[in-house]
C-alpha cells in the first residue's frame, strides 16, 4: 500500500466513525470539508479552509478528534491543521490542541528542606525540574502587523532577540493601553529566543500569577527557598501586566530575583498599562532599576496599521473579505487591534455560521455594539475647532490656502486626525470640508504627520495633546 492509499484508508476510517459519533448536519458542515494531506509516522496532517473553522473544530469535537484518531492511528496519534491560504503562499500551519508547546531543557534546582540550615560542608538536595516557558505559537513576530504605534517595541524586541541580555535593552520595560500588543510583542521574543537558543529557559508569568505563586511559597507550601532557586534558574523572564505585583514582601523577592538575574546578564521584559513613573506603591529602588534599560509606549494604530492588521488576519483566516468591508472596520474601530481582531472574527463568524455574505451592512451590525457613543460624536467640524483652538488660529487660517508653516502643519493634522478618528469619511470628504483639498493631499498629509511624529517629540506631542482633547481617554 501506498502513502497516499494509506492516507486515503486512514481517513475514511475516521470519517466513518465521525459519521457516528456526530449529528448529520455538523458532519457534514465541520467533518467532510476537512481534506487529508499526508501521514508520516503517527502524524495526521489535513487541510481546513479557515483559522475560525479550525477553532470552532476543536472548541466543540476536540474529544471526538482525539478518541478517533487514537482508535485509527495509535495511542501516540497527532493531528496538524494547514489553513488553506487565498493567494498562492504557503499554507499557515497550526499545531493541534493536543499538540505539545514549546519546551525548556530540564534543569537542575538546588532545594532545601523546609527550616534547614545546611553548614558550608552540607551539600544541598538537587531536583530536575521541567519549566514550562507558557509561550503561545500564535504570538510570534511574523504575526506582528508593524506601524508607527509599534515599531520601535518590534524593532528593540527582534534585536533583543538576537542577543537576549547582551544588548543595552535590559530591563525591556513596554507599556501602552489594553490591547495594543504588549503581551504579542513580549511572548515573540521568548519565542524567538526559544528558536535561536533551545539551552536557555525562558518563562512568561503574569506579575499577579507572581504574587499568588510568592503567596503560596510562604503561606501553603513554606518553600520560599525553593521559589527563589526556581526564578534565579530562569535565563529569559518575560513579566506580564507587572503593575500587579503589589505588597512589599513580594516585590522584596522580585528585587533579589531581578538583581540575581540582571547581574548574571539574563534578560528581563516587562509590560505594563502605565508607564513605569506612573506606578504606584512600588519600592523607588524597583522602580528606579525598571528605568535601567529601554521604556518603550505603545499607542494607537493608525488607519493604516489597522487595515494591514485586518489584512493580514484575514489572509491567516484563509478568507476573502472585501476592500470595502475592511476600510469600514478600520475606520469604524479605531481603539486598538485586540477589539478591532475581535469585530473582524465575529464578522466572519456570522457569515459563516448564517451563510450570509460579508457586506459593509453586516459589519454595520456586528460592529454596533463595539463603537462608543463617543466616537461617535467626533465630527469633522469639531476636530477643526480643537486644532484651531490648539494652536491659537482661526478657522479661517485653516481652511484658506496659506502657506505658512504654522498653518500648513495644523491643516495636515487635522486631516490626519479626522482620517483616523472618524468612521465612514473618505479622503475627498476630509479634503472638501479642510480648504477643499482633493484626496491625493489629504493622503499626503496623514503621511507626512505619521513621519513627523516618529522624528519630532514636539510635534508628536501635539498629536497626542489634541487626541486627548478629542477622546479623552486616549493614552
Amino acid at each position: 500500500m501506498t502513502g497516499q492509499e494509506k492516507l486515503v484508508s486512514v481517513w475514511e476510517s475516521c470519517l466513518r466513525i465521525f459519521s457516528e459519533l456526530v449529528d448529520k448536519k455538523p458532519f457534514e458542515i465541520w467533518f467532510k470539508t476537512i481534506v487529508p494531506v499526508s501521514l508520516q509516522d503517527n502524524t495526521l496532517t489535513v487541510e481546513v479552509p479557515t483559522d475560525f473553522f479550525r477553532e470552532y473544530l476543536e472548541s466543540a469535537y476536540l474529544p471526538v478528534i482525539k478518541s478517533t484518531l487514537r482508535r485509527v492511528i495509535g495511542p501516540d496519534a497527532k493531528l496538524v491543521y494547514q489553513v488553506h491560504p487565498v493567494k498562492k503562499e504557503p499554507a499557515m500551519v497550526y499545531p493541534a490542541a493536543n499538540q505539545q508547546m514549546p519546551e525548556n531543557k530540564p534543569v537542575s534546582i538546588n532545594t532545601y528542606q523546609p527550616a534547614s540550615n545546611p553548614g558550608p560542608f552540607v551539600f544541598p538536595g538537587i531536583q530536575k525540574v521541567r519549566i514550562n516557558p507558557r509561550l503561545n505559537p500564535a504570538y510570534s513576530f511574523e504575526n506582528l502587523v508593524k506601524g508607527e504605534c509599534n515599531k520601535m517595541g518590534i524593532n528593540a524586541g527582534m534585536s533583543i532577540s538576537e542577543m537576549p541580555g547582551k544588548t543595552p535593552f535590559n530591563p525591556f520595560f513596554i507599556f501602552g493601553g489594553p490591547g495594543l500588543g504588549k503581551t504579542h510583542i513580549a511572548q515573540a521574543i521568548g519565542l524567538e529566543i526559544h528558536k535561536r537558543f533551545p539551552d536557555l529557559v525562558v518563562l512568561y508569568v503574569t506579575g499577579n500569577e507572581f504574587k499568588t505563586q510568592y503567596v503560596n511559597a510562604v503561606t501553603v507550601q513554606n518553600k520560599l527557598y525553593d521559589f527563589m532557586a526556581y526564578y534565579m534558574r530562569i535565563d529569559v523572564l518575560i513579566m506580564d501586566d507587572i503593575q500587579e505585583l503589589i505588597g512589599p514582601s513580594t516585590q522584596n523577592a522580585f528585587f533579589n530575583i531581578f538583581n540575581h538575574l540582571h547581574m548574571a546578564g539574563k534578560q528581563l521584559v516587562f509590560t505594563s498599562d502605565r508607564a513605569p513613573i506612573e506606578l504606584m506603591n512600588f519600592e523607588e529602588r524597583l522602580l528606579t532599576r525598571f528605568k535601567w534599560g529601554l521604556s518603550v509606549e505603545l499607542t494607537k494604530p493608525g488607519y493604516e496599521t489597522r487595515l494591514a492588521m485586518l489584512k493580514a488576519r484575514c489572509f491567516r483566516e484563509g478568507v476573502t473579505v472585501g476592500e470595502d468591508v475592511l476600510e469600514f472596520l478600520a475606520n469604524k474601530i479605531r481603539s486598538n487591534f485586540r477589539e478591532l481582531e475581535g469585530a473582524l472574527i465575529s464578522l466572519i463568524a456570522n457569515a459563516t455560521l448564517c451563510h450570509k455574505e460579508i457586506t459593509c451592512e453586516l459589519a454595520e451590525k456586528v460592529t454596533g455594539n463595539i463603537v462608543s457613543e463617543e466616537d461617535r460624536d467626533i465630527t469633522i467640524e469639531k476636530i477643526q475647532q480643537v486644532v484651531c483652538d490648539y494652536f491659537n488660529i482661526s478657522k479661517e487660517e485653516i481652511l484658506s490656502k496659506s502657506r505658512k508653516r504654522n498653518i500648513v502643519q495644523a491643516r495636515q493634522l487635522a486631516m490626519y486626525m479626522c482620517r483616523n478618528l472618524i468612521s465612514n469619511c473618505s479622503l475627498s470628504t476630509i479634503g472638501m470640508e479642510l480648504g477643499g483639498k482633493d484626496h491625493a493631499t489629504v493622503l499626503h498629509a496623514c503621511t507626512t504627520v505619521s513621519d513627523l511624529m516618529s522624528t519630532d517629540k514636539i510635534f508628536k506631542q501635539y498629536v497626542t495633546d489634541i487626541e486627548k482633547m478629542l477622546v479623552p481617554d486616549a493614552r
